[in-house]
Parts: structure tokens; sequence; C-alpha cells
């Protein structure tokens, strides 16, 4: 590589080419939100040396952003669900999130968070992160009380709920408020801190570093506006977010997202990770799918009313999670999608919203809004007879919403335009990374491990794999869980590496 040319993630430098090591370290992590403190916490309780490379100028990544919800369960349930009365079997838990993903599920991963979710959370209350001994039985986003248990997906909706028993499984970090994933980072970062971690802020990881047999021997960082090599015995491990923020890549791998307009996540988010992994033949799976949202909950009272297209049509039971709703409504083949509420669905809606959608049409009977709507002669006044004869009898055989959100709708009616690019709020991010295996190594095309080299959190492809199926806090969750056995591995590598240099 000619010393004019342009260090970037897409093309890794060749060990040849290092003149000198700057830093020297057992495991190098790029990125220091969720899944990168997670990794550093358990490399060094492992007695090893860690170095993290942070692009900005503080801790938390996109974690930091959320709502601190963390999806764990399973085992007859964490101490928190135990507490309230819930026995959450291994076998419902893991049903429910291979329903959820699909044929994209990675069955092993899986088996492995579900078998490990009890232990993982008694593994953050050991970090001192603070849960409130409180369940809060309402549809929420997230709280915006300081409660911790909450239904946070499609737990208690159809299919679902016909094959898996239910259970609240967000697991929220206390706080007065939403944003609680400030929290979460807060006391993780102490945790590192407290290990005697070494933290580089403002230090954006470049490119890898790769000897003669293509394993991963360091890392190419700019600090101070100067690049330094970053030789690691252990190896690699990227953590480096998704890509939502780099336009270009999502319109390449998950053109439907560009239909959203609030992109979710850090700026550090441009998916410099995940092409890190790909300049030395990894592979990027499940890079078309995406979290897409539309938050129509507040008022939880909406869930009452009927979503339908120009067409006058139903095409989703309403009581679903908002990120399955907001997939589906990028899934339709119409120009204008509406959500038709009475008075009293319509509720505190313009107290308290979060997704900001415009009424366009009312009306004195569901004749009078269909001509304001300028919808097909009789089609919605058909959908809604026909809603309205079986919600009498809670019953929803169209859609299968569940009879605690069914009753007849009565005129007078209102319409929110919810069409995607109309107004109405629409966050996204992406779902698609490295190819991985439990313990976080990384792998090619062929299946086979790129030695050296570990992704977790959104860098990598791990548990939540369709926006259809996603839970609130299954991110943390996946992140920090996955993150911890990277930081396991890479580890015992840079252990082994050591006794063969003794012995050699």
């Amino acid at each position: 590589m000619s010393a004019a040319e342009k260090t970037v993630p897409t093309k890794a430098k060749k060990v040849s080419e290092i003149q000198q090591w700057d830093i020297e370290t057992d495991v190098a992590i790029v990125g220091f939100g969720g899944a990168g403190s997670s990794a550093a916490i358990e490399a060094a309780d492992a007695g090893v040396t860690v170095h993290i490379f942070e692009a900005s100028s503080a801790a938390g990544g996109s974690t930091a952003l959320s709502g601190g919800e963390v999806y764990l369960g399973g085992n007859g349930g964490t101490a928190m669900q135990r507490q309230f009365g819930f026995d959450d079997q291994s076998a419902d838990m893991e049903k429910y999130l291979l329903m959820q993903h699909g044929p994209q599920s990675d069955e092993a991963k899986v088996a492995a968070y579900v078998d490990g979710g009890v232990a993982h959370f008694d593994w953050l209350v050991d970090k001192n992160i603070p849960f409130k001994q409180s369940f809060l039985d309402e549809r929420v986003v997230e709280p915006m009380t300081d409660d911790c248990l909450i239904y946070s997906g499609n737990e208690k909706t159809w299919p679902e709920i016909e094959h898996c028993k239910p259970a609240p499984r967000a697991h929220v970090v206390q706080m007065a408020g939403m944003g609680a994933g400030k929290v979460l980072m807060q006391h993780l970062q102490k945790a590192v801190e407290d290990r005697g971690v070494n933290i580089h802020y403002d230090a954006r990881a470049l490119c890898l570093i790769i000897d003669e047999a293509d394993s991963i021997v360091g890392i190419v960082v700019r600090i101070d506006g100067k690049e330094l090599n970053v030789k690691a015995q252990g190896g690699v491990i990227l953590c480096a977010g998704g890509f939502v923020m780099n336009e270009e890549m999502v319109k390449q791998y998950a053109p439907k997202l560009t239909r959203c307009n609030i992109p979710t996540g850090n700026p550090g988010d441009t998916g410099s990770g995940i092409q890190m992994g790909m300049s030395v033949g990894a592979a990027a799976i499940n890079m078309h799918e995406g979290f897409a949202s539309i938050p129509f909950y507040p008022p939880s009272t909406l869930t009452f009313g009927m979503i339908v297209t120009d067409k006058g049509q139903r095409f989703i039971n309403e009581d679903a999670y908002h990120g399955r709703v907001g997939t589906a409504l990028l899934e339709q083949n119409s120009e204008r999608i509406y959500f038709i509420v009475d008075v009293d669905a319509y509720g505190d809606y313009e107290k308290l919203n979060f997704m900001n959608a415009d009424v366009v049409a009312t009306g004195d009977s569901i004749e009078e809004l269909e001509q304001e709507l300028k919808l097909p002669k009789s089609c919605l006044t058909h959908t809604m007879k026909l809603y309205n004869e079986f919600a009498e009898q809670g019953e929803d055989p169209m859609f299968h919403k569940q009879p605690a959100w069914l009753r007849p709708l009565e005129a007078p009616f209102v319409a929110l335009d919810i069409t995607p690019g109309r107004g109405a709020i629409f966050p996204y991010f992406t779902l698609g990374g490295l190819d991985t295996k439990i313990a976080g190594e990384v792998l090619k095309v062929d299946g086979t491990v790129i030695d050296g080299l570990y992704a977790a959190g959104r860098t990598s492809c791990g548990i939540p794999r369709r926006g259809s199926g996603y839970n609130s806090g299954i991110s943390i969750g996946d992140a920090t869980f996955f993150g911890r056995q990277a930081g396991i591995a890479a580890a015992a590598r840079a252990k082994e590496s050591q006794v063969s240099d003794t012995a050699a």
C-alpha cells in the first residue's frame, strides 16, 4: 500500500506494511457501547490487558440513547419475573423468539441466549445496574415512570399467543422518565474503569491488520490526527454499531428503510465495523432487514382503532407491537394509510403522542369519513360494519386482535394519516451485520472462522433479525450478552497465545 493511499475500513493492511507497533494489548475493542463495555469487563476479569477505542468523546454508543430495556427470561424466570409470579419457561421464550425472527433465526444463538438469560440478568445486577422491583402492566413503548418489568413486544398478540405462554421480559433500568439507557451505560462504564481497562476516546478505528495467514493481528486507529498501529495478541472485537447513519449503505442493502424518516442510533453507526469485517472476507448477513416503527401508543386507546389502506381495508391486528405495525406499513402497496378511531379511542392524542400523525378527516358517520378521505365507495363502510359486528362478540376472525382491545367503534370518527413520508414519525435502524458464532468469532461466507476477529452488538447479526419480530430490549440484551461471550473468547485466545510464546 503506497504512502499516499488512504487508510479505510474497506481495505485491511498487511503486517508486512507495519513499521512499528504504537500500542500493544491482549484484546482490542472497537466501540464503547453496551457490547464493547460488556466485552471489556469479561476480558479484564479473565486477567488480560484490554484497550477500548471509541470514536466519540464519551462512552455510550446507541445503548446510552435507548430506553434501557433488557429483554431476558427463560429457566423459570429472572428474579424480577418470579417476584411477580411469572414462570417463564425456556421452551416458551425460545419458541417465541424463533417465531419472531423466522427462518433467518440463528437457532444456536437463540438457545444460548435463552439458557443464559437469568444468569445474565444477575450479572447486570452485580454491576450495580438498578432495577426497581415493580411490574407495569400497561401498553407502553417504554415507561415514563421508573418501573421495571413490562411487556415489550408481541407476547400477548396473535399468532405468538397461540403457541407460547406470554411473559413480560423487558427489564427496564430504573430511572424516572424515558431514556434509561444512559443509566445502564453509566454503570457499565464504571465497571470498565474500575477494572483498569485502557480507554481511548476520540479514537477512530480505520482498518484491520492481517498477517501472512490472514489472521487478525491488530488495527489501525487515528488519535489526535495520527495513525497508530495497535497489536492485539488475543484479537480484535468489533462493537462499532450498525449502519443506519450511512445513507449509501442503507440504500444499497436495506432500501425499504429509506421510506422512514428518523434514523435511530448514534453518529458512529456508519457501518465501519461491518466494512472492516468484510474487508477480510467476513460474511455480512441479513443486511436487507431493519426495524421500522410507527409509535402509535401512547395513548394506548388508539389500539382500539382500525388501520386501513386507501382501499379501506385492514391488513394487521392493531394490538401488535409498534415495530411490527411499522414494518407492515412499509410493505403495503398503498398511496395512503389511515388510522381510523372514534372519539373515545382518540382520547388524549392531542396531549401526548409520539407519532405526530395529522388528523386528515372527521365524520359524524363512517360514510361521511369515507367521502372525506375520497376512498372507494362502500369499502371503508363495509370494513367498519364487519369489524363492529365481530367486535360486539369479542372476535376478530380477519386479523385476530385480542378481546382486550376489541369493541365496536362508534361515530363520530377521526382519521389520522400514518402514510410513510407524510409527516408521521417513523424511527428505524438496521438489523444486518457480520455473521458470528455464539462466542463472537466472525465467519467467512464458507462458514470458517476468521482467526482473531470477533464482533458483537449491531456490528454482528445477533438475535433480532426481522423488524416484524422485534421487541424493545432485545438489542441491549443481545449486545451485552454476546459482547460478554466475545470478551471471554478473545481473552482465552490471548492466554493461549501467551502460553505458545512461552513454550517457544
